[in-house]
Order: structure tokens, then C-alpha cells, then sequence
């Protein structure tokens, strides 16, 4: 027997099943398949403000509470306490050298910058086992068909349907849909069965990954007491190890477990194996033993899972969407979780794909061809915008002022991003460029610092002059959409939110102060609201 439906939506991570309870909250008839069960792991857990700016206007364009509720750490604990995820304060950078301590023993090269003002509006990491499991029961509750347990192997097109055939339980499965949208992994549903040619070759970063979750891994605090206060508790964010290898990521879940992940370069693991057999606890171990720091802070960490490797992470696709179907901006490409870019990217994707739904419902009920090649155009701009960012990042790794520069691009623009998005309510703005594309100022940086660095760093170590030049550029550069108060050498490196720098700097927002006065509560909770209640004592 053939089941019919008006979407059908391959692969139930936090995108597939959140836009299909959307779609069904617009009226349409939606069925999302799942290859496995949940709960189940997986990885790609940061958020940020970009991530939570989606969830909130999710959650109030089409109701959904717990959307809203987990835009923020205070209020997602207060409201979802069973599902659980780590305080993400910002983003933690450190430099480390092999067979040394972390700074020996004064400040370190490390680089702080807060993404919130406080514990309540918080960033969070999340515990993708919870927080997936729950959007598929959300998805379900509102009215979604889930199946699970099922095995696709063909998808035809049969005039304006798509036919989906497999197996669900060992028994025949047949899916008659007019939409198909893939939700699913690298290398999914549709590539294959479109036979969608591989982009990657137009992918700059290359990496590999070794990961874990693990439970009992120290804090910095007490492994380099050392180092100075910044802005925030520096463990209760995305925290970077930078090594001569490539990079470590460490997120910390509040009841205890650790999130970590070595991203090794084809050069860093070449040299590892050339020392080390190729299983994943040897490498392990030999990072944590190379680096000391880093290996102290894991020292007695318990594996809850077995190390894990994966060789070339990055994929890319030359296609996202076309005729009645739709990709995902995972199953489309990835190149690196550097700058924690996976689920903001994802949610706003998400958007995207409701606005065309929601335009559509006046006509055939299917998005026109126009918002398609539109989805299409800005996520293969988009994926090259991480690329190329991600891509100088590791270029610049080994000499910290340079990797601290270039990671001022990004700030710099997620942050002016965020303030607008914030204080210039738009309904569309789900169609804004992600990571400044569109932006005739942002845009164009990811790659001009790329095409620097590799000319810089192709002559070797760079003298101090020449680092000081990319400093210097960088600061240039981003000028006139640094509202964060971001390069600013007084700083040393650490970054809290500072209201006043964006109160100064209310013009290039276009926004006049009184305006920017009044957009303030909106900016992230309890410490926003303090602040516009000071200065409307002072008088300002």
C-alpha cells in the first residue's frame, strides 16, 4: 500500500524535524522519515546568538513555546530542565606548544570573547540526543506522520510527485510525495539518488576529526591557575585549543560531560602517524601527552563512548535545491566546526524554507522556482563564505596575533549581524546573507585575508612588522561595522559585551541614539534592561 503525502522529509536531526512540525503548523500534510531511532548521538552542539536570534522568530512566527524557551540557557532550564545542555558564555581561544605548559606561567596567547552579558541569556551547547529526540515528539504531537526504522533505496519522479521506495521493519515501504526536502547527513538521500555531482574541489579547508564525549575533565581554572579573570568563566564556553596540528574543541555540558574533538590538518596527522599507529586512542593520547596543558585537563577523563575518527570531514555538493526538492544545509555541504556556524546556518535554513512555504499556500502550495534557485544561490555562497574564513583561520593558527585578527572578522560580523537583527525588526530577514553575504563590506573580507595570509605565511615565519600589517588591515577593514568595540589592542584579547562601545558607535547601524536607546532591552535580557534603566537616570 502506497501512503501519500504533501512532503516528505528524509532524516530527523533538529532541521528536518522542526521544519516538518512547521509545515504542519501552515496546514500542509508532512511525513518525515528516519533511517535509525532516537535518542541517538551526535555531534555539532554550539550554538550562538545567530542560532538563538532563529529559534525566537521560529518560535514566535508559528507558536512554538519550547522553540522560544530554548533560545536562551535561563530560560531553556527553567522551562526544558530535562533536556540537558552546558552554559556557552562565548567563544575561548588558546595557544599551546608542544612540551610546554599553557603560557609558562604568565598570561597566554588566548583570545575571549563573550556572546552574552549573563548566565540567564546565555548561548548553550546542545546535548543533540535530548534536544533532537525532543523535536521529533514536538513534531509528532503537532501532527507530523514519523517513521522511523526506514531504509530508502530509490526516489523516481512520477509527473509532479516524487515516488520514494524502500523498506521499513524488513517489509516493502512506498511514499508518494509532491515535495521532497533531504534532512539527512553527508553524502544523503538525494545526492545519491540524483546522482548529484561533488563540489568539493571548491572547498579550500581540509580536516580530519578524532571526538569523544567524556566525562571528568578538569577546568582551565585549575590546570593553569595563572591566567588572569576575563570576561567570563572561560571553561563555560566553546572552548579552542589551537595546537601545531590543527585544533581541539572542548564543550562542557552542565551535568559534567565534555563534548571534545581533535580537527587535525592533512599535514598535523601526516606527521602524527609518521610517530603513532593510526587507531584513534593512540592519537588520543599522544595529542594530551604532547601537549600538557591540555593533558592535565584530561588526564582522568572516562571515554563514554569509543574515540572516534573521521578522516576528510568536509564535503560539498554543486546543487541544494531544484525542481519539488530542497536540501538542508548539512546534507548540502560542511566544512569545519571552527566558528560553530552548523546550527545557526541550519536554522536559518529552516526559515527559509517555511517563508517559501508560507508564499507558496496561495498557489499550488509548493515553492515557486524563483525562492528555490534563490535557497540555492545563497547557501553556495554561503558555504564558501565559511570556507574561505575557515580556511585563513588554519592558515593563520601558527602565529596567534594572526589567527586573533582573523577570527576578528568573524566577530565582527556576527555581532553587527545580531545587533541588527535585533534592533531592525524584519520579517524576511531569514534571507539575509549568513556570515555578511550580501554585505559589500563584509563580504569580500574572508577572502581578501585568505589571499594575504597565504601570500604572507608562503615566505615562511612572519616577521613582526609583517603580522603587525595584517593587524592592521584587519582593523581597518572592519571598521565600519565593528560595533563590538573588537581589535582594540587595550583589550589584550579579552572581550566582554560592552554597551557603551554600541551606544557610541549607534551610527553605523543607521540608527540614531535615542533609537538605539530604545532597541536596547531587545539585545539579550536582564543585563540590557539594567543597563537602559542606568542611563536613563544618568540622563543619557
Amino acid at each position: 500500500m502506497m501512503e501519500s503525502c504533501e512532503v516528505a522529509i528524509v532524516g530527523s536531526g533538529f532541521t528536518g524535524s522542526l521544519l516538518a512540525r512547521i509545515l504542519t503548523v501552515l496546514g500542509y500534510d508532512v511525513v518525515l522519515l528516519e533511517r535509525g531511532t532516537h535518542p541517538r548521538f551526535a555531534i555539532g552542539e554550539s550554538s550562538t546568538p545567530l542560532a538563538n536570534l532563529s529559534l525566537e522568530r521560529i518560535g514566535t512566527r508559528y507558536g512554538l513555546e519550547d522553540c522560544w524557551a530554548l533560545a536562551a540557557h535561563g530560560r531553556w532550564v527553567e522551562c526544558h530542565p530535562e533536556l540537558r545542555r552546558g552554559l556557552k558564555r562565548g567563544f575561548t581561544f588558546y595557544r599551546h606548544q608542544p612540551g610546554e605548559p599553557l603560557g609558562g606561567g604568565v598570561d597566554a596567547e588566548r583570545l575571549l570573547v563573550a556572546a552574552s552579558p549573563s548566565d540567564y541569556s546565555s548561548d548553550t551547547h546542545w546535548l543533540r540526543a535530548d534536544v533532537d529526540q525532543h523535536f521529533v515528539r514536538e513534531a509528532e504531537a503537532a501532527g507530523v506522520a514519523y517513521r522511523d526504522r526506514v531504509s530508502l533505496t530509490s526516489a523516481t519522479r512520477d509527473g509532479e510527485h516524487w515516488i520514494l521506495g524502500g523498506s521499513r521493519d524488513d517489509r516493502a515501504f512506498t511514499l508518494r510525495a509532491g515535495f521532497l526536502i533531504d534532512a539527512s547527513g553527508p553524502g544523503g538521500f538525494l545526492a545519491r539518488v540524483l546522482s548529484i555531482p561533488s563540489g568539493l574541489s571548491r572547498t579550500e579547508t581540509r580536516s580530519s576529526l578524532l571526538f569523544s564525549h567524556v566525562d571528568d575533565v578538569r577546568l582551565m581554572s585549575d590546570v593553569a591557575p595563572w591566567l588572569s579573570a576575563g570576561p567570563y568563566p572561560e571553561d563555560w564556553a566553546a572552548v579552542h585549543h589551537l595546537i601545531d596540528e590543527g585544533w581541539m574543541y572542548s564543550l562542557r555540558f552542565d551535568h559534567g560531560t565534555t563534548s571534545a574533538g581533535f580537527l587535525l590538518t592533512p599535514r598535523g596527522l601526516g606527521e602524527l602517524a609518521s610517530r603513532s599507529p593510526l587507531q584513534p586512542e593512540d592519537l588520543w593520547r599522544l595529542l594530551l601527552d604532547r601537549y600538557p596543558t591540555i593533558g592535565a585537563a584530561f588526564a582522568d577523563a572516562r571515554p563514554l563512548m569509543p574515540i572516534a575518527f573521521r578522516p576528510n570531514i568536509q564535503h560539498r555538493l554543486t546543487h541544494a535545491a531544484g525542481d519539488r526538492w530542497a536540501m538542508m544545509p548539512h546534507a548540502y555541504a560542511f566544512v569545519d566546526p571552527l566558528f560553530s556556524t552548523g546550527i545557526a546556518w541550519g536554522l536559518r535554513a529552516v526559515e527559509r524554507i517555511a517563508l517559501a512555504f508560507e508564499d507558496a499556500k496561495q498557489g499550488d502550495r509548493l515553492p515557486e522556482v524563483g525562492a528555490l534557485a534563490r535557497y540555492d544561490a545563497l547557501l553556495a555562497s554561503e558555504a564558501d563564505q565559511i570556507d574561505r574564513l575557515v580556511a585563513g583561520a588554519y592558515e593563520a593558527m601558527g602565529q596567534f596575533d594572526l589567527f586573533a585578527a582573523q577570527a576578528m572578522i568573524y566577530f565582527a560580523t556576527v555581532s553587527f549581524a545580531e545587533v541588527r537583527q535585533r534592533l531592525i525588526v524584519d520579517d524576511t530577514a531569514a534571507w539575509d546573507g549568513f556570515l555578511g553575504v550580501g554585505d559589500p563590506v563584509l563580504e569580500p573580507l574572508p577572502g581578501e585575508a585568505l589571499r594575504r595570509l597565504r601570500q604572507a605565511t608562503s615566505r615562511g615565519v612572519l616577521a613582526s612588522d609583517e603580522r603587525r600589517a595584517f593587524v592592521n588591515w584587519v582593523t581597518g577593514a572592519i571598521a565600519s561595522r565593528n560595533v563590538a568595540g573588537l581589535a582594540d589592542p587595550r583589550r589584550r584579547n579579552l572581550y566582554p559585551v560592552d554597551l557603551d562601545v554600541l551606544v557610541e558607535r549607534h551610527a553605523l547601524l543607521g540608527l540614531t541614539l535615542d533609537e538605539l536607546l530604545a532597541g536596547l532591552p531587545a539585545l539579550r535580557g536582564d543585563a540590557m534592561h539594567l543597563a537602559v534603566a542606568l542611563r536613563s537616570e544618568n540622563g543619557r
